[in-house]
């Protein structure tokens, strides 16, 4: 286990609540290779005490380590978590439970990237993937692991997915979500997931949004291989007057429907955004659609569910 400190600034200083802020505690798990280890050292220069490799069962202890004097000068503490214990999920949910009972409620950071990107990485580093020692390919290894932790990526408040990082990306990344969002995020939790009605409507879905009506970039060839992440793919759907003011009223209703659904009382909704194939359409207004309530301090996470099919 490797464990790293922040530097100290006054140890005198006054002792922090012994119930820390929901904030303060933040669990780094996903991926392996998907940047954990550098998430930890953001934490790190964030004056966060953080700890890597830690069993899960000893979460509640180093969360309880905060309230001592000598720890009053750190902003909170970062324990970074994978599948190289055995037992992982159970042992995590059971901690999640002690510190609950306790009155801390940890923010769970979960990393991910795409299988072809976390490949190059591991053939750039020459590191053995953790479940290869159970007599799997790095392939098959990689498409285990993505499937033992999808349980742990629902129950994430935060989802960063690093294909296209570099480290100093996911540092920025990082160091902007959590300072925005510290202390300050909204009790409901918003999942936005893009898909392709020809492959059904998400049964999770609490609201669906149907974007068929809207200029198709599948019958532009030279935007066809493209996706709604793509800024002449996004702009293409979003060239017309009614498409703009379709997409201005999606986000005023969920602006104002979120709020009263909070009041209520609700923790999580799901909006499900559909076109044709999920590739295009739907994939560019989800996009809108997060980076808008993210501004707005909701923990909202996407999920381009068909973008590979469409």
């Amino acid at each position: 286990m490797t464990q790293t400190h922040a530097p100290s600034d006054n140890p005198a200083a006054p002792v922090q609540d012994t119930v820390l802020a929901a904030s303060t505690v933040c669990i780094v798990s996903g991926l392996s290779g998907a940047g954990k280890s550098t998430a930890l050292r953001v934490f790190e220069d964030l004056h966060h005490f953080t700890v890597d490799g830690l069993p899960a069962s000893l979460a509640p202890e180093m969360a309880a380590m905060m309230g001592l004097p000598s720890m009053s000068h750190f902003a909170g503490i970062a324990l970074g978590m994978d599948l190289r214990q055995n037992n992982f999920l159970d042992e995590l949910h059971d901690a999640l439970g002690q510190l609950a009972v306790q009155g801390k409620r940890p923010l769970l950071l979960f990393l991910e990237a795409e299988n072809s990107e976390l490949i190059r990485r591991y053939a750039t580093t020459r590191r053995p993937h953790p479940l290869e020692r159970e007599g799997m390919g790095l392939e098959a290894a990689l498409m285990a692991e993505r499937e033992r932790l999808r349980p742990l990526r629902e129950m994430a408040d935060l989802v960063i997915d690093t294909t296209r990082f570099s480290i100093h990306d996911l540092r920025r990344a990082i160091q902007k979500r959590w300072s925005s969002t510290q202390g300050r995020l909204r009790a409901i939790r918003v999942n936005i997931i893009s898909f392709g009605f020809k492959y059904g409507v998400p049964r999770e879905a609490d609201m669906v949004f149907d974007l068929r009506f809207l200029p198709n970039p599948y019958f532009i060839e030279e935007l066809r291989p493209f996706s709604g992440r793509d800024k002449a793919v996004h702009d293409h759907v979003f060239a017309t007057p009614a498409a703009r003011e379709f997409r201005a009223r999606v986000l005023d209703l969920l602006l104002f429907m979120l709020p009263q659904m909070e009041a209520e009382g609700r923790y999580r909704t799901t909006i499900a955004i559909g076109c044709t194939g999920g590739r295009h359409r739907s994939v560019a207004l989800a996009e809108d659609v997060v980076q808008t309530l993210q501004q707005a301090d909701y923990p909202a996470f996407i999920e381009h569910r068909h973008l590979e099919l469409g």
